[in-house]
């Protein structure tokens, strides 16, 4: 091993653990700006509209009372199933996206 450091690394760590300082606080800044986030989704062309928290947590769900037929409840609960998932999964692909920004697409578990 070279001396003052890692091998192919120029020796400085000391540069090397300030940008993995600065990796780690932008990255604590984004993951709460993307909890407070809300991301919405609708299916059955509006008729039922999710909005979620970057946290996954559901916020509100919005119902067309058009589509609200009670002899036909199993359609409203696939409409709002759809919309929660539909929310969900943007929240996922924005957060992952940011992240990848910020690590340079290293998966590093956030």
């Amino acid at each position: 091993m070279a001396r003052g450091g890692f091998p192919n690394m120029g020796g400085n760590m000391a540069q090397l653990m300030q940008r993995a300082q600065r990796m780690q606080q932008d990255v604590a800044r984004l993951q709460e700006e993307l909890n407070s986030r809300t991301f919405t989704a609708s299916a059955g062309g509006g008729m039922v509209t999710a909005t979620v928290y970057g946290t996954k947590i559901v916020e509100s769900i919005k119902i067309d009372p058009a589509c609200v037929d009670p002899d036909d409840i199993e359609m409203l609960q696939d409409l709002i199933t759809s919309a929660v998932n539909a929310a969900i999964n943007e929240a996922t692909e924005t957060s992952e996206r940011e992240m990848a920004k910020i690590t340079g697409g290293m998966n590093l578990g956030f």
